[in-house]
């Protein structure tokens, strides 16, 4: 596949390394079909390249190295990489996942993510169990001032809440799309009630079938150990790939009536409405080109 041609996913801000595994030594990846290499120089500022046949096709990319990762951009950004503000509470434990790569669109990972009703069934026992295997209302809505999507008033029974707890309880949850390709969730911390847990999930879109993703979280957490914050993440991801890799189409649709959505998928609702407003094709059943 050649680099798309997509102009609304060129020009988005994209996480494709880990900052503190990023060296002096060269390493090649793709992004959005482009082949691109990435390394730090002398002075420790990261370089991001495209590359045709081993070799750069003109001058370094946008870089900038935050939340743990490197980020570039094929394209012209109108903004700067949206704010995590729980990234800048000192007291919180900074927890990076790892990458998973994923034979899936992004696009389908992002809405996996949102979705509640499979907790029962794919999460059982961690985040879901029957018999609670409704999904209560919720309100979803596009920010246009922010221009994100967000799903609010989210309620669910969850038998494990987070790594530090051993029983269940309904629990609130917030949703939120601040780019195509990046999604987050804030949970009440149950060791710290009046404080929300954040945890991200970057996504680094190599084809239209093809992804890697990473889990970040900002945790008020003293007390686990960082294996098991890793190990309780990490399972549950594992758990999500087997679903993503065998959706069909592979590709998201946005086509009306492709797919019929429940009272449930009001968030992917919203979220397909956000990408069809962008144009956002890359990673579609729509086509990039």
């Amino acid at each position: 596949m050649a680099k798309t041609t997509d102009k609304a996913a060129l020009n988005e801000w994209y996480a494709i390394e880990t900052a503190a595994e990023l060296t002096a030594k060269p390493v090649r990846s793709r992004l959005l079909g482009q082949d691109i290499e990435l390394f730090r120089r002398e002075d420790g500022q990261p370089v991001v390249r495209e590359m045709e046949a081993g070799w750069p096709t003109g001058p370094a990319l946008p870089v900038r190295e935050k939340y743990g990762c490197i980020w570039t951009t094929l394209g012209h950004p109108n903004k700067e990489i949206f704010e995590i503000s729980e990234a800048d509470e000192t007291d919180r434990r900074f927890v990076p996942c790892g990458w998973v790569k994923m034979r899936a669109s992004g696009l389908r990972v992002v809405e996996n993510f949102l979705d509640m009703a499979h907790f029962p069934f794919v999460h059982t026992d961690i985040l879901g169990s029957e018999p609670h295997t409704e999904v209560p209302g919720y309100l979803s809505e596009i920010r246009r001032d922010i221009d994100e999507v967000w799903a609010t008033n989210c309620t669910f029974f969850q038998p494990r809440i987070a790594a530090t707890e051993s029983e269940g309880a309904f629990v609130q949850l917030a949703y939120r799309v601040p780019t195509p390709f990046v999604v987050m969730l804030y949970r009440v911390c149950p060791t710290a009630p009046e404080r929300l847990d954040a945890i991200a999930l970057f996504i680094h879109p190599i084809e239209e079938d093809l992804c890697r993703a990473q889990p970040v979280m900002y945790l008020v957490d003293s007390s686990s150990t960082h294996t098991a914050l890793l190990n309780f993440e990490q399972v549950i991801f594992m758990q999500d790939r087997i679903i993503v890799e065998n959706q069909r189409p592979v590709l998201l649709p946005l086509e009306a009536r492709q797919e019929i959505p429940t009272r449930a998928d009001s968030s992917s609702v919203a979220y397909r409405r956000w990408l069809k407003e962008k144009g956002i094709r890359f990673g579609t059943t729509m086509g990039a080109g």
